[in-house]
């Protein structure tokens, strides 16, 4: 739809926008740190093996699919490894990209719909950045988010999700997402880095 804008991109340039700049007395709003795209990653790696059942990929491409609202592409090993039956060239797993609207949507219900679902939540990790200021989590389990039916599933799986920014500190890419409704948990209870894991 031309001219639509998610409600947390609304939030983002009438509030937040202003509220970094207090924050880091930037000069200039190009300055301003933003969110530039979510990638979701689904690894399937057992299909892909000698004898690695396919099905497993689609159903993992359905899944994601359904959460995202796009068609997942197909990531595959780039080397062999004998010990994990592993061939160049199969096909382990599949990614989503997800930019402009779709990824304000995603991450609105990530924020207020998904992680509140997790069982025994008590915030994300505020150390999982890579220095760069991306940030990295994981997910145990596809069924907390509400587009993905118990039913319809053939197995449990994971997935890992990593926010880009284009802030040049972690400690700037920590303030937007906070600032997006990303409810960290307190240092004190963070642990060492790395990205969290979720469980529902």
């Amino acid at each position: 739809m031309a001219g639509y804008k998610a409600r947390l991109q609304e939030r983002y340039e009438k509030e937040i926008i202003t509220a970094l700049m207090k924050q880091f007395g930037y000069k200039n709003i190009m300055e301003v740190p933003r969110l530039e795209k979510i990638v979701l990653n689904m690894g399937v790696g057992e299909a892909g093996r000698t004898g690695g059942d396919p099905k497993l990929l689609e159903n993992a491409i359905k899944d994601l699919s359904a959460i995202t609202g796009q068609k997942p592409a197909i990531c595959v090993a780039k080397k062999s490894v004998a010990n994990f039956r592993l061939r160049e060239g199969a096909k382990i797993g599949c990614k989503v990209t997800l930019r402009g609207a779709r990824m304000w949507e995603f991450l609105d219900k990530l924020v207020n719909v998904t992680l509140p679902r997790v069982r025994d939540f008590q915030g994300v990790n505020p150390n999982s950045f890579d220095g760069r200021g991306n940030f990295a989590m994981g997910m145990k389990e596809q069924l907390t988010f509400p587009e993905i039916s118990y039913d319809q599933i053939d197995k449990i799986r994971g997935m890992d999700i990593i926010m880009v920014t284009t802030a040049k500190k972690d400690e700037e890419a920590r303030y937007l997402l906070h600032q997006l409704g990303m409810p960290f948990r307190s240092s004190a209870n963070a642990g060492p880095g790395g990205a969290t894991k979720l469980e529902l």
